[in-house]
């Protein structure tokens, strides 16, 4: 779909329109991007937000119009971001205690292409998930999510020099967390380097 922004086009109309297969088409194109999103700032709490940004998608969808792929997919991340921000105020109000977490199961597809790209990405969310909350929220949408610096500062609510900076930030600390995960690697310790 992000090859043929007129198939985007025909496919978000008929989406628009109530035809379930399209409507598909474009959640299954967007989803693996909002997830990690939403496990970057959210943690455990990305499936559950996941699916409130679905609803208001699908509430939203009649009245959203683009052109490409990639306008779409900022604005189902913008709707992750307000959930999320939505989500962590009530949070505030309300914590609750977890007693016990449900394990991630794969899909069991097999693939083995589709298996190492899920892992490469995985360990890439889990790395970026490690910076500091504003670093790994503009890093992720720069480079996961492949915005650009102007989408990234509207969906943010920083000025396009401030999530430069921060970028800039975010992907100096990253290199230092895999030169560390590196030495570990290699039985180098902190003293050594």
């Amino acid at each position: 779909m992000d090859e043929d922004p007129l198939g985007f086009v025909a496919t978000l109309d008929a989406a628009k329109r109530g035809d379930e297969a399209a409507f598909a088409r474009l959640f299954r194109a967007t989803q693996p991007a909002l997830l990690r999103y939403l496990r970057v700032v959210a943690g455990s709490r990305c499936e559950d937000l996941a699916g409130d940004t679905w609803v208001q998608v699908v509430r939203g969808l009649g009245g959203f119009t683009a052109e490409e792929p990639a306008a779409f997919r900022g604005w189902v991340l913008t709707i992750a971001r307000h959930r999320w921000l939505d989500d962590q105020r009530a949070r505030a109000r309300r914590p609750e205690i977890v007693v016990d977490a449900v394990p991630d199961r794969g899909d069991g597809g097999g693939m083995a292409d589709a298996t190492l790209d899920l892992l490469t990405t995985e360990a890439a969310v889990a790395l970026i998930a490690q910076l500091p909350r504003e670093q790994a929220e503009v890093v992720f949408l720069r480079y996961v999510a492949d915005l650009d610096v102007a989408e990234t500062a509207e969906l943010t609510g920083k000025t396009v020099g401030s999530v430069r900076v921060v970028a800039h930030r975010g992907l100096k600390r990253l290199r230092t967390l895999l030169s560390q995960q590196h030495n570990l690697r290699q039985g180098v310790t902190p003293e050594a380097t």
